[in-house]
């Protein structure tokens, strides 16, 4: 009996130290997570710098200009009376020769405002008021016969056609006195560039007559006729009585036939 309570003792102890060999202890190893690095980025980067040739001659885009709307210029003439040299000249003043903001955006190459009755399309410009209306054209050439238009069709412009063909200085003072421009040296710039660019010489081509080149004659001095006053005179140059008597340096409002006056201060 003592020799089974002993068997079944040491069975027992056996089988525990089987069960406690077979038991293994797992480490678990926590993974420390990596340090997240901020690159912060330090290089500067130098600005790429490109030079651009400029060309802005106002002789050459005047020329461009002239070369450009010419034919167009000699055309309303034979349709219209206007002298094609005024007509450029208008159009290189009140388009900066095609280079303005408002001609740009609008192909309106006269500077004509919307005014009553305008139908067509319409853009807001500063000039002698902020935001005035003025006329957009789908094409410069439209732009032209507009102009044409313009000046045939409204009353204060009738006397322009009485005028002898070609007669660019007297539609240069016709057209100031018509208050077409508000700037009283009108005339003077109207002038001024058909004689520096030789633009009479498409009037000479439409009317088929002889060219005749002036030097600048017409801006630098003026030769009194029957008829000239004063008055008159500085009105057609864009000066004031007092101003032409200063630059001649004369004493009263007298004046006599064939007396040169100086018209450039």
């Amino acid at each position: 009996m003592k020799l089974k309570i002993v068997l079944i003792c040491l069975l027992t102890l056996g089988f525990l130290s089987s069960c406690n060999s077979k038991k293994q202890v797992v480490h678990t190893k926590h993974k420390t997570p990596p340090t997240e690095k901020k690159v912060v980025a330090t290089e500067k980067r130098t600005p790429t710098v490109k030079t651009i040739e400029v060309k802005q001659s106002i002789a050459t885009s005047t020329i461009e200009y002239i070369n450009t709307y010419k034919d167009v210029a000699m055309k309303e003439m034979r349709e219209f009376k206007i002298p094609a040299s005024i007509t450029l000249a208008q159009g290189i003043i009140e388009s900066t020769s095609g280079n303005s903001e408002l001609t740009k955006r609008s192909n309106n190459h006269f500077g004509i405002k919307c005014h009553k009755g305008w139908e067509g399309n319409s853009t807001l410009h500063d000039d002698d008021e902020k935001g005035e209306c003025f006329r957009v054209y789908e094409d410069p050439f439209i732009s032209y016969r507009d102009h044409s238009l313009f000046l045939t069709t409204r009353s204060r412009y009738a006397n322009l056609f009485t005028l002898k063909d070609g007669d660019y200085v007297g539609w240069a003072q016709g057209l100031s006195e018509a208050g077409y421009a508000t700037d009283r040296r009108y005339p003077a710039k109207l002038i001024g560039l058909i004689e520096k660019y030789d633009l009479h010489k498409y009037d000479a081509e439409v009317l088929g007559i002889p060219f005749e080149k002036v030097e600048n004659m017409s801006l630098a001095q003026h030769i009194v006729v029957k008829g000239d006053t004063l008055y008159n005179i500085s009105k057609r140059y864009g000066l004031t009585v007092e101003e032409l008597k200063k630059i001649n340096e004369l004493a009263s409002n007298e004046i006599s036939i064939g007396q040169e006056l100086n018209i450039t201060k």
